[in-house]
């Protein structure tokens, strides 16, 4: 099958853009499954399509290492990213796969890639800082790195950052809201206490009652992986990021395992807080387990892989380390990766082998390893930083929390959207008394609520042939919800279909006709009200 992505992917364009000026009806920078389905869907209207990709994979987390997809209600899943499933589906000899393996996934974007025609240019870069060409509010053309230079009629940013968002001078915003800005309750900074497993909180409460774990080292410094920034008010703004981690496949199959590597550089000292943590979870009577304790180890649909996700208080989130990176140039984000992966490696190199790691725990992470047929390509690392926020834009209209817990029904409805609100910590640190504790997680149900054409659309004076269908208009606390990947794609389906629309009748984006968009979404099998069907119940249909 890996020969089967290299075929495919040199048929498409692997190699970077030929030197030069392309010119197509429609232009998407960012190959995350997002700016994939945004392509296919622009495709399959007629359009001719380019899909720029900046590094050499497309499909961003959902084949870089996610895959227990952040499903929600499925019911809300229709249209091109249902199809995309089903189509995993087949491959796994059941009606839908949610859970598929990296290089599956990939398989199946490029099969849906090839068969509508789009030409993908890989290592396509935006030039910086001036890399949009604009004549008023349109984009005339965007320029890369390497000095080619693609035209469209309509350009969709679909990257995780936003980057040509930005430069066509599209008003964004990062960070975090206060809670008086849109009069949301789960806005601003969130003072809260240490994350600990159940057990360990009734020990605390009965018998440590407001101990926590020490963040000061015995010479009164702090400790490392926390931060000295002061913490700022409950409620207040602020411009930080919800941790960032990678998302990593592991095998249990002793023939398809690579050993957890040693990063360069690795000092077992900056995993300090989490010895305590470890000690305090053993002093505790806790269980002492790998699942739920330090990290989540799901099985996916090969059930001899699993994916891992971060879990309790100190795991695969490099807290506080992600700040910089939404409005970063790309050299200090390659930093910023790197960094990352150093962290992830060596929090792996010190559960599995320092002696002061518990044995049941060091005994349950060593019987899995990396995937040896996963990532092939980059040391079986996945290919995509879990960028859960960067930039944010700010359109005419922004979601907000009101949109996906009270006014879920809107009448330009492209998609919908379940999973709960779901922050990350932001930042770790330090307390009066001197314990650690982790903020900014955030977690809160909604409802099935409408996700709106307009949380895709720039103000029309600023551009008026752009769609942007990651870096779109919502608070931080809606973007909580809508950032899922289902989602993504369920908007990117949306935008393509947008995009050739605002061609054919020769209007701005923000002027195209909704009821027929509508209408052409429902024919595509998308799902714009819940339940399905119900449309003449919902206002503004």
């Amino acid at each position: 099958m890996r020969s089967l992505i290299v075929w495919v992917a040199s048929l498409l364009g692997v190699c970077g853009p030929a030197a030069g000026q392309h010119s197509y009806d429609v232009v998407v920078y960012g190959g995350t499954a997002s700016g994939v389905m945004a392509a296919v869907a622009a495709a399959r209207e007629g359009a001719s399509v380019a899909l720029l990709e900046q590094r050499r994979h497309v499909g961003g987390m959902v084949t870089g290492g996610l895959s227990m997809t952040d499903v929600g209600r499925k019911e809300v899943i229709g249209g091109y990213p249902l199809e995309f499933y089903r189509r995993l589906g087949k491959r796994y000899g059941k009606q839908i796969a949610w859970f598929p393996e990296p290089h599956v996934a990939e398989e199946v974007l490029l099969e849906m890639l090839s068969e509508a025609g789009i030409r993908i240019f890989y290592d396509s870069w935006l030039k910086e800082p001036d890399g949009v060409v604009k004549r008023g509010a349109t984009i005339q053309e965007i320029r890369l790195s390497g000095g080619t230079a693609f035209r469209a009629r309509v350009f969709l940013d679909a990257t995780y950052e936003g980057d040509l968002m930005a430069q066509a001078g599209v008003s964004y915003t990062w960070g975090r809201e206060s809670v008086e800005q849109y009069g949301e309750v789960l806005a601003g900074v969130r003072r809260g206490g240490l994350p600990t497993p159940k057990e360990y909180l009734r020990r605390r409460a009965s018998k440590r009652r407001g101990r926590g774990i020490p963040a000061y080292a015995n010479d009164g410094t702090l400790l490392p992986e926390v931060q000295s920034d002061p913490v700022g008010p409950p409620g207040s703004a602020d411009k930080k990021i919800q941790a960032y981690n990678f998302r990593l496949c592991f095998s249990e199959d002793p023939d398809n395992q690579a050993p957890f590597p040693k990063p360069p550089d690795y000092d077992p000292s900056r995993y300090e807080l989490l010895v305590r943590w470890l000690a305090g979870m053993a002093g505790s009577g806790s269980k002492l387990q790998l699942h739920k304790r330090l990290l989540l180890v799901r099985r996916i649909d090969n059930p001899s892989k699993a994916d891992i996700n971060n879990a309790g208080f100190f795991s695969t989130d490099y807290i506080g380390k992600s700040w910089d990176y939404p409005t970063a140039g790309r050299k200090r984000r390659a930093e910023i990766w790197e960094d990352h992966v150093n962290y992830t490696k060596g929090y792996f190199y010190f559960l599995a082998y320092d002696p002061r790691v518990p044995g049941p725990i060091q005994s349950e992470l060593n019987r899995w390893g990396l995937c040896k047929d996963e990532f092939a390509d980059n040391d079986h690392w996945p290919y995509q930083l879990y960028v859960r926020e960067a930039r944010r834009m700010v359109g005419d209209f922004v979601m907000t929390q009101n949109d996906v817990q009270i006014d879920i029904f809107k009448p330009d409805s492209i998609g919908m959207g379940s999973y709960n609100i779901d922050s990350h910590a932001v930042q770790r640190y330090a307390d009066k008394k001197g314990y650690a504790h982790n903020e900014g997680f955030m977690e809160a149900p909604v409802p099935p609520y409408q996700i709106p054409y307009r949380l895709i659309l720039p103000k029309k004076e600023e551009a008026a042939n752009l769609l942007v269908t990651v870096c779109f208009s919502a608070s931080h606390v809606a973007y909580c919800t809508l950032r899922m990947e289902p989602q993504y794609m369920i908007i990117g389906q949306a935008a393509g279909v947008a995009a050739k629309m605002a061609i054919d009748q020769d209007v701005p984006v923000q002027e195209i006709d909704i009821p027929g968009l509508k209408r052409k979404l429902r024919s595509q099998g998308a799902v714009l009200e819940y339940p399905a069907g119900a449309a003449s119940e919902l206002p503004g249909e």
